[in-house]
């Protein structure tokens, strides 16, 4: 069965007040929008354009909690939840530092403030469910920025290095500064011992060094564009500039600093990132599909006024020096790309057909044509152009901006038309 949906998107302070409208075609609502939810998350669930379909329900969490069977398929009825939840991610400023935990952490750390009596919804709570939350970020503008991960040890003294350098040419140097981080990165467990003083003394027991640190390190990023102006060339010429943007947006917080110890990444149109459990990112600015397992368990670490649970956050926080995480294509055939992250709980296919396509793959009157196989429940968005998909069972229009509910039940689908669309499902 394919089941049209649609949503409203979240108006966080941090999005774009056009990328996601300009991307489907519909009229801007003069506000943030910063995330399209497509999905059954009771937060925000896709409404159902025909509830008649449904047996009545409204949305796509009622619909499954009513009928799983028909909704998700006899693999995912006994769950009677949707594993995945798409968005359409448009950020103008930068999200908070954060990671998430995994399987086991998420259950154990629900339990436990269940346990203690802490309210779902209270602001002090770390887990609201007992899911992980890993998730791939496909980037839709030309470029998408993100920091992803710690650097090598050594890429980091080399920043302070260039800070160093940056600081002799300040007219009132102050290199004692630097010291409290300098000091810190020495020995195995160096990142995290800077963190962990960075979110302490930044966020609490305040002595004052890591104010003075983060006030620094921006006076000399702003060094580095003055001189940058002038022609002079700046190593880390992109972190300090990241370094400047991050204080305009959240002045005096310490993540301004843990920036520095994190990959600065710059996906072109096209990119995947794969941030599983325990990865520290924080996405910067920039359009893309965001698919996700379903959960609210987030850790953050800083450029963020919420709560934030150091002790957690340590724990379930990935020290290791990590190359960046990008997620290859697994090419199915002309046009149709699947990502498929070493998880159980959704992949990422993206269909892109030219208008001048080949007629080696096409149907009646040379319309071109993609397959592929659903193994489970899936949602559909069209960014471009327009499609008739089919399935074992019936067939459905889809234009840009528009989004559907796939059942399992479909099978193989059958993309006519030409355009983009993404499809997110179980693998």
């Amino acid at each position: 069965m394919f089941v049209g949906i649609s949503n409203t998107p979240r108006d966080y302070a941090w999005g774009s007040p056009t990328a996601i409208a300009d991307l489907l075609g519909r009229p801007a609502s003069g506000g943030p929008e910063a995330e399209l939810w497509l999905g059954a998350h009771p937060g925000c669930p896709s409404v159902i354009a025909d509830p008649t379909l449904t047996g009545g329900a409204a949305n796509l969490a009622e619909w499954i909690d009513q009928d799983p069977a028909a909704a998700l398929g006899s693999a995912h009825a006994g769950q009677a939840r949707l594993p995945f939840l798409m968005k359409i991610l448009a950020a103008h400023g930068p999200l908070s530092l954060q990671a998430h935990p995994s399987p086991a952490r998420a259950a154990a750390g629900f339990a436990l403030e269940n346990a203690a009596g802490i309210p779902i919804d209270a602001a002090d709570r770390n887990y609201r469910d007992p899911f992980h939350k890993p998730e791939i970020i496909f980037a839709l503008s030309d470029t998408f920025q993100a920091l992803c991960g710690f650097r090598d040890p050594r890429q980091i003294r080399s920043i302070l290095a260039e800070l160093r350098a940056l600081d002799a040419t300040m007219d009132d140097p102050q290199p004692a500064a630097l010291l409290g981080l300098e000091n810190r990165l020495i020995g195995d467990d160096a990142i995290h011992d800077v963190v962990d003083w960075l979110l302490r003394d930044g966020r609490g027991g305040d002595t004052g060094e890591v104010s003075w640190l983060v006030e620094r390190v921006v006076a000399l990023a702003e060094q580095a564009a003055f001189l940058i102006d002038g022609g002079a060339r700046v190593s880390f010429a992109a972190e300090f500039d990241t370094v400047r943007s991050l204080s305009a947006a959240y002045p005096g917080d310490p993540g301004i600093v843990i920036s520095l110890l994190t990959n600065l990444v710059s996906l072109k149109r096209g990119e995947v990132l794969f941030l599983p459990a325990g990865n520290i990112h924080a996405y910067l600015s920039g359009l893309g599909v965001e698919v996700m397992a379903a959960s609210d368990n987030v850790l953050r670490g800083g450029l963020s006024p919420k709560h934030i649970d150091v002790d957690e956050l340590l724990d379930v926080l990935d020290f290791a020096p990590l190359p960046v995480p990008y997620l290859a294509p697994e090419p199915q055939a002309d046009g149709v790309a699947v990502y498929r992250p070493d998880v159980p709980d959704f992949e990422l296919a993206h269909i892109s057909v030219p208008a001048d396509a080949s007629a080696t793959a096409s149907g009646p009157a040379g319309v071109p044509m993609r397959q592929l196989a659903l193994t489970g429940p899936g949602i559909a968005i069209c960014t471009a152009g327009r499609f008739l998909v089919a399935g074992a069972g019936s067939s459905i229009s889809l234009a840009r901006g528009e989004s559907v509910y796939i059942t399992p039940d479909e099978g193989t689908l059958t993309f006519a038309g030409s355009g983009e669309v993404f499809l997110a499902t179980t693998p």
